[in-house]
């Protein structure tokens, strides 16, 4: 039989791809490339969305 995977909420924003890294055009002095590491800022970098607590949830009906 086969197993399920988890049904974990990735953002919405990053669609989990959490970090990427942009290269500048500039290089270092050994030859590599100069690149900036950036996180989504919603998820924290973590790729998954934060499940809503019962305190931040809004009460709709009467």
């Amino acid at each position: 039989m086969p197993q399920h995977a988890r049904n974990t909420p990735v953002c919405r924003d990053c669609d989990g791809f959490a970090a990427v890294a942009i290269t500048t055009g500039a290089r270092h002095l050994d030859g590599t490339r100069a690149t900036l590491r950036v996180t989504c800022p919603t998820c924290k970098g973590t790729g998954h969305a934060a499940s809503a607590s019962a305190s931040t949830l809004a009460r709709v009906g009467r």
